[in-house]
């Protein structure tokens, strides 16, 4: 079996490949770096350049960035049944709202969060317009009775789940009732149950970031 090796922080956007890894149900390896140490030293810089997480390594093969993990990983393994299959309508939902998620949706949420979303005349400029159109677009992708691709859930689920999860846990995005809905459905997921916790437990073995360095 090709080793799969998973490069994380708990206190980063890691949280989502892990969760990814939950539901593919692969054995893997967790390797803990460090702010400002280990995720900027030369063996995990020869992994990612950018010294940052998540990052993964599945036999010779390395992904970085959290969308293309989960893309990835749905398709190594696609016995999990994690995207829909070629050709299909489906498959071109689920690389819409994979892709706009980690697009439109986390650059208006940062740059909202920072007090730096772009000025009404500037906002055709911005890759998400503004941060009303992107939440309304949001709301339509997760107002469905079930998942965003219909009755399967996908790795689109992963992505798209865990960023509204953080936007209604830390008040960066509106607690529309869609949202709410959608995010309880998640969080009832045994896999997401799972990263959750053996995130939750790394968290005492890693040191956290001190708050002038940017987040992984």
């Amino acid at each position: 079996m090709t080793s799969l090796t998973f490069y994380t922080n708990p206190m980063s956007r890691g949280r989502i490949a892990r969760w990814m890894l939950e539901e593919v149900g692969q054995p893997y390896e967790t390797v803990l770096l460090e702010y400002g140490g280990s995720m900027k030293g030369a063996d995990y810089l020869a992994i990612n350049p950018m010294g940052k997480v998540p990052a993964i390594k599945h036999g010779d093969v390395v992904v970085t960035e959290g969308a293309a993990i989960c893309a990835y990983l749905a398709d190594a393994f696609p016995q999990a049944g994690l995207a829909p299959q070629h050709g299909t309508p489906e498959r071109g939902t689920y690389y819409r709202w994979l892709f706009f998620a980690a697009g439109p949706l986390e650059s208006a949420v940062t740059a909202k969060a920072m007090g730096l979303l772009a000025p009404a005349d500037k906002a055709m400029m911005a890759g998400y317009g503004t941060f009303e159109s992107v939440m309304d677009a949001l709301e339509s992708a997760v107002s469905g009775p079930a998942w965003i691709c219909g009755d399967q859930f996908t790795a689109a689920d992963v992505y798209v789940g865990a960023q509204i999860g953080w936007g209604l846990q830390f008040g960066t995005m509106e607690k529309r009732p869609a949202f709410e809905a959608y995010s309880a459905r998640l969080s009832e997921r045994e896999a997401a149950k799972r990263a959750a916790s053996l995130d939750d437990a790394d968290m005492a073995k890693v040191t956290p970031p001190r708050m002038a360095e940017p987040a992984a």
